[in-house]
């Protein structure tokens, strides 16, 4: 082995010490296991439940340990100190007693360390180190576009082999990140926290992606889905919309906290409030009709103003009980920019472990969403909320001329009850074609098997 030291491994600014560590060693041609004898090691790194070693596993390293890592990469340690945000944490069980010489090394999750974490762009690696191999950096969500060589670089914490998406075909999201360095300063000019305001938009437009599946008038992020999943996301469209989620939604993201912050739409939600006289929020608000706009969807505001429990209106009830609180102490309800657990997005290392789960079960033990095609899913919903649509109306429709009431409840009792009889039929095709007997799909639709198979051959009723 050439001596340690001899070969110089420069570090990257954010680096994880485990991407660095890994770099040194294969600048002298070993594996990382061959490198990391030099410490001793009191856990295992985490894996993937398929058994692969994950890439966001951090190494954090005694006072002994850090001074190892600096002879091996050649580098003085306040400089690594610099570069590695993890370079310089504490960890009691390694630093203190009697062991406390040797170095050390205990691996966590960097995610509880520093932070978010995010390959590294392979290019801009080579060109600061000379080293074309993967390297792992702490990167916070609004910073994962590299401009120069046109990419989203992403999380590094899930289960999945790329580490970038090409933007060369939506110039608009490498746009989104030059847009929100003015939109960070507009945060501090308002006192609040960049993170915490790039945190709630993004909540609200992960919580428009769930429901873009149903929205007819959407064309814009199917458009970049598919560029980004290189020209056509195919019959992986699941994975493809959990992989490509915060690339295609960043441009939205960053208009969505823009708005936020303009004191202007402030005033109308304050308005649509009621002012001083408190009234529920329409449906036809000012503010949510402003927003879609904003997002290049004037379409869009009657359907965000009504997500009861949503992270927007959650938004706009504090800013209206901070209006109406003047003078008062401040208190976390009234923070707009606190978002509660429960409606943080759920990263897509999450949602690959259940992708996962859903695809490895067969036959009639297949989970819904993998057994059945979006196409399909949409449908269903798409009937089941027109059926919805047109019993609304019936409430309280039992006044007037006995033909009158009688007419509208025949047609709209009729138009629903065709609806759902489609809906009916569709699900129980998928039932079946996703391996449920035959017999059990009749039980549950009460139809004898020999009608249920006659309508499931007529296929779907394109009217």
């Amino acid at each position: 082995m050439v001596a340690a030291g001899a070969l110089r491994t420069v570090p990257l600014a954010g680096e994880l010490t485990s991407s660095l560590i890994s770099r040194a060693a294969d600048r002298y041609g070993l594996p990382a296991a061959g490198v990391l004898r030099l410490w001793t090691c009191r856990n295992y790194p985490a894996r993937h439940v398929g058994g692969g070693v994950r890439a966001d596993s951090e190494a954090v390293l005694n006072a002994a340990g850090r001074g190892v890592l600096a002879e091996l990469c050649g580098i003085q340690p306040a400089v690594l100190a610099r570069a590695l945000p993890a370079f310089t944490v504490d960890d009691p069980r390694i630093s203190s007693g009697r062991e406390a010489a040797l170095a050390q090394v205990r691996w966590r999750s960097a995610g509880a360390v520093a932070g978010d974490t995010a390959f590294a762009c392979r290019s801009c690696t080579a060109r600061r180190t000379g080293q074309t191999v993967r390297a792992v950096r702490y990167l916070p969500r609004w910073q994962r576009v590299c401009a120069r060589h046109g990419r989203w670089l992403l999380d590094a914490d899930a289960d999945q082999p790329l580490e970038h998406l090409d933007l060369r075909g939506v110039p608009e999201v490498v746009a989104a990140q030059r847009r929100w360095t003015g939109v960070a300063r507009r945060a501090v000019r308002a006192g609040a926290e960049p993170g915490q305001v790039f945190a709630v938009a993004h909540a609200v437009v992960a919580r428009w992606w769930e429901e873009a599946l149903h929205w007819e008038r959407e064309e814009i992020w199917p458009r970049r889905l598919h560029q980004v999943a290189g020209g056509n996301a195919g019959t992986d469209f699941e994975r493809w919309r959990i992989v490509s989620r915060d690339a295609v939604t960043f441009p939205e993201v960053v208009a969505v906290a823009d708005a936020l912050l303009d004191p202007a739409m402030t005033e109308l939600v304050w308005r649509d409030s009621g002012a001083g006289r408190p009234r529920p929020l329409p449906a036809d608000g000012a503010f949510c009709r402003r927003l879609g706009e904003r997002v290049g969807r004037g379409w869009l505001g009657p359907l965000s103003a009504v997500d009861a429990g949503g992270p927007l209106l959650t938004w706009m009830g504090a800013v209206i009980r901070r209006r109406r609180g003047q003078g008062g102490p401040p208190g976390w309800r009234d923070d707009p920019w606190r978002l509660p657990r429960e409606q943080q997005p759920a990263t897509m290392a999450g949602q690959l472990r259940v992708l996962a789960a859903e695809q490895q079960s067969g036959g009639s033990g297949t989970r819904w969403r993998a057994a059945v095609s979006a196409e399909h899913r949409f449908r269903i919903e798409q009937m089941i909320g027109e059926a919805r649509e047109q019993l609304e109306p019936l409430r309280g429709v039992h006044s007037g001329t006995t033909a009158e009431v009688a007419r509208t409840l025949l047609e709209h009792l009729s138009h629903s009850a065709a609806l759902l009889d489609q809906a009916l039929v569709d699900t129980a095709t998928a039932a079946v074609a996703a391996g449920v007997a035959v017999q059990e799909v009749s039980a549950w639709s009460r139809l004898p098997v020999r009608e249920l198979a006659e309508l499931m051959s007529q296929g779907p009723d394109q009217d």
